[in-house]
C-alpha cells in the first residue's frame, strides 16, 4: 500500500523534525512527527520483514537518539538521510499492517505541524493483496557483475578504498551516551583518507563522504570500478555486555570463526533492509560471486593484511581476544580486491565509546592503519622482487 500527499512548504524555512511520538490504541497505532513546516511525503509498506517507510524532503533531525519511542504495532523506528533530497523514516512493525490514514495537521496554536500515520493490523494475505510499494527510487546498486581484470598493471601509486560503515537512515550501533556508529566511522574514514593522501603514496576512494545511505553492493562496486588495490571497511560494534571492549579485524569466510562473528555478519548484512529497500527488486549476482570467490589468493591477501593490521592497531588500542576473525560479510565480497572489516571498538562500552569520540585517539588509530597499509604494500613489493 502506498500513499503520497503534497503540501506547500513554508518559504525560506528549513524543515526540522522536532519530536516523534507513538500512540498505541485498541485497534490501531498512531505515529506522529512534529515539524516546524508542512511537508510533502510518501508512505508505503514493505515485507520480509514487515516495515512501513515514510519518505520526506530533506529535513534536519532534532530527535534525541537515546529516546526512541515504541509501542502498539511499532517495535522500533529509525530515520536519517536516504539519498539526495530525500529523508526517510523506517518503522519496524510486529505484524502485517495497512496504512489506515496519513495526513499533515496544521498548527492550532504555535507553529508545530504534525505528520500523522495511522496503522491498523491486517492478515498476511490482505497485506500481500494490497501492498504495492512505490518507494522513492533507491540509489543505483550497479548489480550487474563487474568483470575481473585480465591482469593488474603494477602501479607505484596504490589505490585504497575506505568504506565508512552505515550512514543516513542506517545509524548503525548507538552507544551508551548516544554516539552513532555512522558518525564514528565517517570521522575515522576522513582522517584516514587525509593521512593516506598526505603521504603521496596512495590514491584514496571513499564509499561516502557525508551522512548518506549507501547500499552494501554499491560499496563493493565503487571499490571494484576504481580498481582498488585494497578495501578497508570501518565499523564500531555494540552488544549487551557492556564490559566487552577492544578492536578486532574481520576477513571473508562463508564459515564464521565463532558465534559472535556470525552474529555480527548477520547484523551488518541487514543494512539494506534497515534502510527500507525492497530487496525483491534487486538483481542477484550471487553466482558470479561464488565463482569468483574461488580465487584463493585474494582471500589469502586479505588475511595477510588483517594480521598486519592486528599488529599495528594493537600498539595503540586494546584488542578483542582472538582479534582476527572470519565471517560472511557482504561488504567484503569483492572477489578481486583484498578486503578487511575493522571493528574500531564497542560503543556499548563506556571506555571504548569515549575513545572513539576523541580526536587524539582517532589520530592514533588511523596512523596505525596507515602503517599497516605501508607494511602490506612493502611486503607485496618484496615478494615480487
Amino acid at each position: 500500500m502506498a500513499l503520497a500527499v503534497s503540501a506547500a512548504p513554508a518559504a525560506q524555512s528549513a524543515t526540522e523534525v522536532l519530536s516523534a511520538r507513538i500512540g498505541p490504541g485498541k485497534t490501531s497505532t498512531r505515529f506522529v512527527l512534529d515539524l516546524n513546516t508542512p511537508v510533502s511525503f510518501n508512505v508505503f509498506t514493505l515485507e520480509k520483514p514487515y516495515r512501513v517507510v515514510i519518505d520526506l524532503p530533506a529535513v534536519t533531525w532534532r530527535l534525541d537518539p537515546l529516546r526512541t519511542p515504541r509501542g502498539g504495532l511499532i517495535r522500533a523506528f529509525r530515520y536519517g538521510h536516504f539519498r539526495d533530497n530525500v529523508s526517510r523514516v523506517v518503522l519496524d512493525v510486529s505484524r502485517p499492517v495497512a496504512i489506515a490514514r496519513a495526513f499533515v495537521l496544521p498548527p492550532k496554536t504555535g507553529r508545530i505541524h504534525r505528520l500523522v500515520v495511522d496503522l491498523r493490523p491486517v492478515s498476511a494475505a490482505e497485506f500481500s493483496r494490497h501492498a504495492k510499494p512505490k518507494p522513492a527510487a533507491a540509489p543505483r546498486t550497479d548489480t550487474a557483475p563487474i568483470p575481473l581484470p585480465k591482469r593488474r598493471i603494477p602501479r607505484s601509486v596504490k589505490t585504497v578504498a575506505i568504506d565508512p560503515g552505515h550512514g543516513g537512515v542506517d545509524p548503525g550501533a548507538i552507544g551508551v551516551r548516544g554516539t552513532r556508529e555512522k558518525r564514528v566511522t565517517l570521522s575515522h574514514a576522513l582522517t584516514l583518507a587525509r593521512k593516506l593522501r598526505a603521504s603521496g603514496r596512495y590514491r584514496v576512494v571513499l564509499t561516502r563522504v557525508r551522512d548518506v545511505f549507501v547500499p552494501l553492493r554499491m560499496r563493493v562496486a565503487i571499490a571494484r570500478r576504481r580498481a582498488a588495490d585494497i578495501f578497508i571497511s570501518l565499523h564500531a560494534d555494540s552488544i549487551r555486555r557492556s564490559s566487552v571492549r577492544g578492536a578486532s579485524i574481520y576477513t571473508l569466510s562463508e564459515r564464521a570463526s565463532d558465534r559472535q562473528a556470525a552474529r555480527l555478519a548477520a547484523k551488518e548484512n541487514k543494512a539494506d533492509l534497515i534502510a527500507g529497500i525492497d530487496l525483491n527488486e534487486q538483481t542477484s549476482d550471487v553466482a558470479s560471486f561464488l565463482i569468483d570467490l574461488a580465487q584463493r589468493q585474494t582471500m589469502n591477501d586479505s588475511a595477510d593484511f588483517a594480521r598486519i593490521l592486528t599488529n599495528e592497531i594493537g600498539k595503540v588500542r586494546p584488542l578483542l581476544r582472538n582479534t582476527h576473525r572470519f565471517a560472511g560479510f557482504a561488504v567484503l565480497k569483492a572477489p578481486d580486491v583484498p578486503s578487511v572489516l575493522v571493528e574500531l571498538g564497542y560503543l556499548s562500552n563506556p571506555s571504548d565509546e569515549r575513545r572513539l569520540n576523541q580526536r587524539r585517539e582517532r589520530e592514533r588509530v588511523t596512523a596505525a592503519i596507515v602503517r599497516a597499509v605501508d607494511r602490506y604494500f612493502a611486503r607485496e613489493q618484496a615478494f615480487k622482487r
